[in-house]
């Protein structure tokens, strides 16, 4: 058997620090930054959910603890992917006030 050199790197995704603004995603060997205002499902999430990340196909991330999925050409290129989801707003049967 034998082992990587030492210093090399394995992880072909880690969540490599997190701020109050965002956090930065290391994509083998590509570090790339999500933040919070692009992508508000991470916002109110601890660390532990942020780092629980998973890479199951080339173009799919999926955070499970969050349930939340994205294409990993988004975070790549938000730029290229203007819509920014939104909370929903409470109706007011969903409230429980009456119109």
């Amino acid at each position: 058997m034998t082992s990587e050199t030492p210093g090399t790197g394995t992880s072909r995704i880690e969540v490599t620090n997190v701020s109050c603004h965002g956090f930065w995603l290391w994509l083998d060997g590509e570090e790339v930054f999500l933040p919070f205002d692009r992508f508000p499902w991470f916002r109110d999430a601890s660390i532990r959910e942020i780092a629980a990340v998973e890479w199951p196909s080339p173009n799919h991330l999926y955070w499970p603890a969050l349930d939340v999925d994205l294409a990993v050409e988004s975070v790549r290129h938000p730029d290229r992917y203007p819509l920014v989801s939104r909370a929903p707003r409470a109706t007011p049967a969903a409230s429980g006030r009456r119109p």
